[in-house]
């Protein structure tokens, strides 16, 4: 079994990959999203040009477990103006500038009263705040707190032409089927406005992954998830609390187009196979991860890892949530985030979806003693290769621990060996008939 070419024929390089992901999170950027509401169907058409997106309306004062689907959000335009009627703050300027979920208000007020609903950063001083009111009933307005010190006093003229009424929260999926129906989990929020870091670039690089793996043929099938955070990954699990079973491995997947980490946060299992196989990857070829265990703060990881499903789910990103200056406020945009790191991002899943795809685990059949490689031209098929000493102990780590109880994963981890090197070395033993396979380490997965 070998692995896949991910990003095809020279035209779709490593590069190209990058550079597409970045314009359809550039597409992305403008939308202005929240948890509910017509900028989520807009993302969703975006998206659904690349993939058959199956598109999910629940009712609000549907009840998923604890929560109530809360009621539906749009925004048409707001504005706040001074005395001369000159705009300090516009929707049409920046998503940003309005806390997502405020309620409509249209009123002339004076400067003290509209101080007390203004969201600054006075650390970041010219930097927009990102701020949201889901679950309560107020309305406000973010700028840069160099902005708000100029404000003169007067009266302003605030209109936010917003509403809050019955209709739906709206998630989609996108199913790439295998050759059975166990799953792995693909999960991007899809809430923030103009945010490329978080989360633009998580849906644009699940988007054409799912566009990717569309040729491919897999063991495992794939389900994509685009949901609002929190009260989508709920509504889901609502929906579905009869076949989460068949989900075996899982991600979530945000903040992947900046520089940083790469960061991944283990499931609450804390030793899953997904857990395993992002710590053999991020913590290969040099690379400087940030391996964090489990906390019930963050993404919607937390809802899959709740104790009633505790599923294999985990968190990867570049830089983690909170760690980057940029995070949650108008720095994070198209500037912030680029096609090479976007690309890297990708290959980094797609290695851990072939680890998923190709671990199994092997069986020496000659466990006496070790076997003569030499002779069988494993040695000398690689003679005068730099690599020759890695791929050596490669082949000696595979035929050592090829006892029928420990995966091609295992190995690679115990031996710190990259896991394309022991997948290698365990192919060329076994076409010399030294092993055989002892099971797909993932079928009882």
């Amino acid at each position: 079994m070998s692995t896949p070419n991910w990003v095809g024929a020279p035209a779709n390089s490593e590069t190209d990959i990058g550079t597409r992901i970045f314009k359809l999170a550039a597409r992305l950027f403008p939308v202005c999203r929240s948890i509910t509401g017509s900028g989520v169907r807009e993302t969703l058409g975006v998206l659904g040009q690349h993939i058959d997106i199956t598109r999910h309306e629940i009712p609000t004062g549907t009840q998923v477990f604890d929560w109530v689907v809360p009621s539906e959000w749009n925004i048409c335009d707001a504005y706040v103006k001074d005395g001369s009627g000159r705009k300090i703050i516009s929707l049409a300027e920046s998503n940003l500038h309005i806390v997502s979920y405020s309620n409509p208000i249209h009123r002339i007020m004076p400067l003290s009263e509209l101080k007390a609903h203004i969201h600054t950063l006075p650390d970041q001083p010219d930097l927009i705040p990102y701020r949201t009111s889901y679950y309560s009933e107020q309305w406000g307005l973010c700028m840069s707190h160099n902005a708000f010190l100029a404000l003169a006093d007067g009266d302003y003229e605030v209109l936010i032409d917003a509403e809050k009424a019955d209709g739906h929260l709206t998630y989609g999926e996108y199913l790439h089927e295998g050759a059975t129906d166990k799953e792995v989990l693909l999960s991007a929020h899809i809430c923030h406005p103009s945010l490329a870091n978080d989360n633009c670039s998580g849906l644009a690089l699940l988007t054409l992954l799912a566009v990717a793996m569309r040729s491919r043929k897999t063991h495992y099938s794939y389900r994509f998830l685009f949901a609002p955070g929190t009260i989508g990954a709920l509504t889901w699990l609502a929906r579905n609390e009869d076949r989460v079973e068949r989900i075996k491995h899982g991600l979530i997947v945000s903040c992947v187009g900046d520089g940083g980490g790469p960061t991944y946060k283990r499931s609450r299992q804390g030793n899953a196979i997904i857990d395993r196989a992002m710590e053999s990857v991020l913590c290969s070829g040099g690379r400087q991860a940030i391996m964090q265990d489990f906390s019930p703060y963050g993404y919607d990881e937390r809802q899959y890892c709740s104790p009633g499903f505790n599923l294999p789910v985990g968190l990867f990103q570049r830089s983690g949530f909170g760690t980057f200056p940029e995070y949650h406020t108008s720095a994070d945009n198209m500037t912030f985030i680029t096609p090479e790191n976007l690309a890297l991002s990708f290959r980094m899943i797609t290695e851990v979806i072939d680890i998923l795809e190709t671990n199994w685990t092997p069986v020496n059949l000659f466990p006496k003693g070790e076997p003569q490689l030499g002779r069988r031209g494993l040695y000398a098929s690689l003679g005068g290769d730099k690599s020759t000493g890695q791929t050596s102990m490669a082949f000696l780590w595979v035929l050592n621990l090829a006892d029928g109880t420990h995966s091609l994963l295992d190995i690679s981890l115990r031996s710190r060996l990259p896991y394309p090197d022991i997948f290698h070395a365990a192919q060329l033993l076994q076409a010399e008939g030294l092993l055989r396979s002892g099971s797909y380490a993932n079928a009882k997965h």
